[in-house]
């Protein structure tokens, strides 16, 4: 297999998703994208996953059935483009948020070295909400330790955090060590370092799946907790190209990826050259996206990588307007 991989000229890879039925998950993602394999209670479909607990698998062309754990064992560069990953870089999920999700943090890149875990910056891209739906990052301004868990013990957390309404195409950036919770009613994709790493610090009151209270990591998240985070919520896109046929926005840029929006208009074809691989999300439309005489379909709720090693790759609208995500990883560190 190993020599069959390197030999292999790779192609848009497309995978199995993993879901996941936490208990505060709803039926959007099986109903909007057509996913009948989707559990009733589907709270997380990791797309694009290099996890012991959530391995993604090929599900296309002449690698389908391998895993993405094989391919970056065998042929990192090829697939990346990039020296330096021992995984692959990233966690690529769609969120279903039917209820409100547990407020937690994760490490940073320097907590986690001193206090352990797995480093986690994430980003949310609001892909739908309900009306009235918020999420809470970061907390209000003049919170302590002290005075953070006095509210725990209070069970009065809610308003030392910074409270946002969100809708539909909101872009919410939460690097490690920001106090976080999706609200209910936000379907999000959400693009993070590859780490599942959560400390847990309230979970408004509710039970799991056995009757009992779900654990809680106080302690630990005491000791990744910025309490000086009051930054600004929401980013702000900026325009990289306009025309009547092509539009681009840079939606963010963070120490791990990028991401930008893309709509092409009509039956435009796109070709890029790749020196790191990118993954493509499908937003709006349909189209058929083809390299080494292997084709994919691109469609709402779809995730496609395109391995580095690909060189080019042309995009071709059906003929409609067609909206997409782009993120391309960035190097280590």
């Amino acid at each position: 297999m190993v020599a069959a991989m390197r030999g292999e000229k790779l192609y848009p890879l497309q995978f199995i998703p993993v879901y996941k039925d936490y208990i505060w998950g709803g039926r959007k993602i099986g109903e909007r994208y057509n996913r009948e394999s989707a559990p009733d209670c589907c709270a997380e479909s990791w797309e694009i996953a290099d996890r012991v607990d959530g391995m993604s698998v090929v599900a296309n062309g002449s690698l389908a059935g391998t895993t993405l754990r094989q391919l970056m064992q065998t042929i990192p560069e090829d697939l990346l483009g990039t020296r330096g990953h021992s995984e692959f870089p990233l966690l690529v999920k769609i969120i279903d948020a039917a209820k409100h999700l547990s407020i937690q943090v994760h490490p940073d890149d320097d907590s986690s070295k001193k206090h352990g875990g797995d480093a986690k910056t994430e980003m949310w891209y609001l892909l739908d909400t309900d009306d009235g739906a918020c999420v809470y990052a970061g907390t209000v301004r003049g919170v302590t330790p002290d005075r953070f868990r006095v509210a725990l013990e209070d069970d009065d957390l809610a308003p030392l955090l910074q409270r946002t309404p969100v809708q539909k195409g909101d872009i919410i950036l939460v690097p490690g060590g920001r106090v976080h919770a999706i609200g209910a009613g936000c379907l999000l994709l959400e693009v993070q370092q590859n780490s599942n790493t959560t400390y847990r610090v309230y979970d408004w009151g509710r039970l799991g799946h056995d009757g009992k209270p779900r654990e809680l990591h106080i302690d630990k998240a005491f000791e990744v907790i910025n309490w000086d985070d009051q930054t600004p919520q929401k980013m702000s896109p900026t325009p990289i190209e306009e025309s009547p046929t092509l539009q681009s926005w840079e939606v963010l840029k963070c120490p791990y990826f990028v991401m930008q929006r893309i709509v092409l208009a009509g039956t435009l074809t796109l070709s890029e050259t790749l020196e790191q691989c990118h993954i493509l999300f499908g937003l709006r439309g349909t189209a058929r996206i083809s390299t080494n005489n292997v084709d994919a379909t691109i469609m709402p709720g779809s995730s496609t990588l395109l391995p580095a090693s690909v060189r080019n790759y042309e995009i071709v609208s059906d003929g409609r307007e067609l909206e997409i995500i782009k993120i391309v990883p960035l190097s280590a560190n």
